[in-house]
């Protein structure tokens, strides 16, 4: 029997998981590290501690499986996708705290490339809006304000990367400077179509070529083990995605018109729309899915900076609750949120309306809500930012969802769920493996050393363990959504 081994670096969290051929997981690991916020709006992340964190999960998931490391065939990535790295090349040492995508310090100079009429060039070539979420305007604030920083990087001194990226390298004792194409298409520097760094992208936002990785596919290998120690030498990485194409993929969402939705940190809805480029006119990105050998394969995806987050909130920032899974009991406690409406904008507003400066906002509250009303609102303003995306989508696919599969922690509530359900009109499917994001990243793998024939092996493992089936009362979905409506205007 031979094993992959997933890596699956988080927002909050690294996590590992080793995996049979039979796509079963047989050893698991997990390690959080802290959240750095310098400033109101600023997130960063120390690129040393999550390098640590992989390590330390790698080793306890390993020791766990029971599995001899000689099975292990190949090793896959995924990744919190945008966040952004700029290292040394030769010490492997990150020059500064990694910034986050979640970040919104460079919002200011995405208003000025919006000011010089900038916009119809970035959404053209790279998908994606110009928005201080991705990767590019966070590149050229650490090349502006880390000292000597630029000039070091034209010199060829200095590597950049997503988080991908970084841990290739240090897999590979620096020899593998490489991203594959969906993690490059996140940057604001890559044009989708023809699959390469863009020229006047750079130019635009003063990016030197020589700090950028190589570009590949996301299932070959990209290099091999070095001196790791837990592992032994020349163990090929194989498979490297963002964690949302992974994640799709693990979905075994290969036809064009599947979609998936993960609910961690934030809520990412995609749509697999095969080898169409669809431009969407309704907020949405234009992004790629995954690339196998020379096939590129494009998606739609709607991005929200808050779901998961806003648990954590209700947990760590007014104490309603001592443990996430509890909101869950305590929502269920209230048969509604009696007029309470929570927009989870703490980072401001993701898709479609992108609105940065936006921030949260409960609105209704009366002497008779409770702690409860705040929960479900909660859940409910979760569900309602997808419904959104899920709209938008439908509008850019010009076709109705028949189906959406869910993962990621959040997906576990089946309260949550079922809100879903009912908003969206349409049911959702939950599989037994919720680790999604980790399993595309091990099948991806597995393609790339050939543990896997095609896409259709690994559909053929693909199980499902619950469906949420809409039963809805379409008054009180219209006056919740009239009510959401009401109070995003507000936010």
């Amino acid at each position: 029997m031979q094993h992959l081994v997933a890596i699956d670096q988080g927002t909050t969290q690294t996590t590992v998981l080793i995996i049979d051929e039979a796509l079963c997981i047989v050893g698991s690991a997990s390690r959080e590290f802290p959240q750095i916020y310098p400033k109101p709006g600023w997130v960063e992340h120390d690129a040393e501690v999550i390098w640590k964190t992989v390590l330390e999960a790698l080793e306890e998931a390993i020791s766990q499986s029971g599995a001899p490391v000689a099975s292990v065939a190949g090793i896959g990535i995924t990744n919190q996708r945008e966040t952004t790295v700029l290292w040394d090349r030769r010490t492997l040492v990150p020059l500064h705290n990694a910034i986050v995508w979640q970040c919104r310090r460079t919002t200011e100079a995405c208003q000025a490339l919006r000011d010089k009429g900038f916009e119809p060039l970035f959404r053209e070539r790279t998908g994606l809006v110009l928005d201080p979420y991705f990767s590019g305007t966070k590149l050229a604030y650490l090349l502006d304000h880390v000292n000597g920083a630029r000039q070091r990087a034209r010199d060829g001194e200095l590597c950049f990367g997503t988080i991908d990226s970084y841990l290739l390298c240090r897999l590979t004792g620096g020899k593998s400077h490489v991203t594959d194409l969906s993690n490059a298409s996140r940057t604001l520097l890559c044009d989708i179509r023809k699959g390469l760094w863009d020229e006047e992208l750079l130019t635009a936002l003063r990016i030197p070529a020589a700090v950028l990785p190589r570009i590949s596919s996301c299932s070959e290998i990209l290099g091999k083990t070095q001196g790791l120690g837990i592992l032994p030498d020349g163990i090929p990485i194989a498979g490297m995605a963002g964690d949302q194409q992974a994640a799709l993929f693990g979905q075994a969402c290969f036809a064009a018109g599947q979609a998936k939705c993960t609910y961690g940190t934030g809520a990412f809805l995609m749509m697999n729309t095969g080898d169409t480029l669809v431009r969407s006119k309704h907020g949405l990105l234009t992004t790629v899915a995954w690339k196998l050998g020379e096939q590129i394969t494009y998606a739609l995806e709607g991005s929200l900076f808050v779901a998961g987050a806003a648990v954590q909130w209700l947990r760590d920032g007014l104490g309603l609750i001592v443990k996430a899974s509890e909101i869950e009991p305590l929502a269920r406690s209230v048969p509604d949120s009696a007029g309470v409406v929570f927009v989870p904008a703490l980072a401001g507003l993701g898709a479609p309306y992108w609105r940065a400066e936006a921030r949260g906002l409960i609105s209704g509250i009366t002497r008779s809500t409770t702690a409860a009303h705040l929960a479900r609102a909660c859940l409910e303003g979760m569900a309602l930012q997808v419904t959104d995306v899920v709209t938008a989508m439908e509008q850019d696919a010009q076709a109705k969802t028949g189906l959406l599969r869910v993962d990621g922690g959040a997906s576990a509530n089946d309260l949550l769920m079922q809100i879903q359900a009912d908003l969206i009109g349409a049911p959702i499917s939950r599989p037994k493996t919720l680790e999604t994001t980790a399993l595309g990243a091990a099948c991806l793998a597995g393609l790339g050393v050939g543990l896997f024939r095609d896409q259709a092996e690994i559909a053929a493992r693909w199980a499902e363990e619950r469906r949420f089936d809409p039963r809805f009362d379409p008054q009180s979905i219209g006056a919740l959504k009239d009510a959401w409506v009401k109070a995003v205007g507000k936010a």
